[in-house]
C-alpha cells in the first residue's frame, strides 16, 4: 500500500511539474505550486514574468544580453509609412526597464553614452552623455514588411489579409481591429502590414508583437513549442523568409545631421550638388530662351518698320 501511495505522489508531482511551463518564453525557468516563472537577467537577478501573455520586450532584451554573455543559446537579432518613420539600426543592447517591463526613456547600455528611446526601446535621438533629457514617447504605428517564401499558386490579397489578422490574433493576441491595412505585391512576394492604435492609447504595447515576430521570422521563435510563424490562406500555409519593421511615434524623432556617418553625408552632399547643377542648367536654358525670344521680337519689329 505504501508503495502505491509513493507511486501516486511521484506521478502527481510529475503532472504538476509538466503543467508548470511558460509557453510564451522558452528561456523561462518555472517551478513551484502555484507555478512561478522567471527570466534570468544577471547571475543574481531573476525577473518574475507573466506567461499568460507576451513578455515585455525590455525583459526579453535583458535576458538575451545575459544569455549572449554566458554563451547560452540565443539568436542575433514597402518603404516608410510616414516621413517620421524609422527602423532599429542599433540592434540589441542591455536596457534599463521600469518595474512593469517598459523601457526607461533614457538608455545607456552600461556606458557613459546615452540616448532616448521610444516605447519599443528603439533609439529615436542622437547619442549624448548621461545628462541627456528624454521624455516617454509612445509608438502608435508599426509597418511590417514581410517577404513570403515561394508559394505554389498566387495568393488572393483579400484572403491573405484575413489570414494575417487571424495569425496575429492567435499567435500574438493582437485584436484584429489594430490591423489597419494589408497590401500585397505578388510579383515581389511582399506583404505590407500596417498595425495602428489611436494616438494617446497605451495599449496594446506594439513592441511585444514586433519583437516576437522578428524572432519568429529571422531566426527561431521565442515560444516554448518553437512552432514557425505561418499564415493560413485558402487551406494552405504561407511561411515568411524576411521582415523589416518601421516605427512611427506620437512625436517625431530628433536625429540630426551631426551623427550621420561619413558615407551617408557624402551621399547627401552628392545628391545636393546634382540637384543644384540641374537647377543651374534649367536657369541658363530659360535665360537663353528668353534672350532668343527677345532677339526674334526685335527682328520682327525691324521688319515691320
Amino acid at each position: 500500500m505504501k508503495v502505491l501511495i509513493a507511486l501516486f505522489v511521484v506521478v502527481f508531482v510529475d503532472v504538476v511539474a509538466s503543467q508548470c511551463v511558460c509557453n510564451s518564453m522558452k528561456w523561462a525557468k518555472c517551478d513551484g505550486d502555484p507555478c512561478k516563472c522567471t527570466l534570468q537577467f544577471t547571475d543574481a537577478i531573476q525577473q518574475t514574468i507573466d506567461c499568460t501573455t507576451l513578455i515585455p520586450k525590455c525583459y526579453l532584451m535583458k535576458a538575451e544580453v545575459y544569455r549572449a554573455k554566458k554563451n547560452m543559446s540565443t539568436r542575433s537579432l514597402g518603404g516608410k509609412p510616414a516621413e517620421t518613420a524609422f527602423v532599429d539600426n542599433d540592434g540589441i543592447y542591455d536596457p534599463v526597464c521600469e518595474n512593469d517591463g517598459k523601457f526607461k526613456a533614457v538608455q545607456c547600455n552600461n556606458t557613459e553614452e546615452c540616448w532616448c528611446v521610444n516605447s519599443a526601446g528603439v533609439r529615436r535621438s542622437d547619442k549624448g552623455d548621461k545628462n541627456i533629457k528624454c521624455e516617454p514617447v509612445e509608438t502608435y504605428w508599426v509597418r511590417l514588411e514581410l517577404k513570403h517564401k515561394e508559394a505554389a499558386v498566387p495568393l488572393d490579397a483579400t484572403k491573405l489579409k484575413t489570414g494575417i489578422e487571424n495569425a496575429m490574433l492567435q499567435r500574438y493576441k493582437l485584436d484584429k481591429k489594430f490591423v489597419s491595412e494589408v497590401k500585397y505585391d505578388k510579383d515581389g512576394r511582399l506583404i505590407v502590414v500596417d498595425i495602428k492604435k489611436d494616438i494617446g492609447a497605451r495599449v496594446p504595447d506594439l513592441s511585444l508583437m514586433t519583437y516576437y515576430m522578428e524572432k519568429d521570422v529571422k531566426v527561431l521563435p521565442l515560444f516554448k513549442d518553437e512552432k514557425a510563424f505561418e499564415v493560413s490562406v485558402e487551406g494552405g500555409t504561407v511561411s515568411m523568409e524576411n521582415i523589416l519593421v518601421y516605427y512611427v511615434d506620437e512625436k517625431a524623432p530628433t536625429f540630426t545631421m551631426k551623427k550621420l556617418t561619413g558615407g551617408i553625408i557624402a551621399v547627401i552632399v552628392v545628391v545636393s550638388l546634382i540637384v543644384l547643377a540641374g537647377l543651374l542648367v534649367l536657369f541658363f536654358l530659360a535665360r537663353r530662351q528668353k534672350a532668343q525670344y527677345s532677339k526674334a521680337q526685335a527682328r520682327e519689329m525691324e521688319t515691320m518698320s
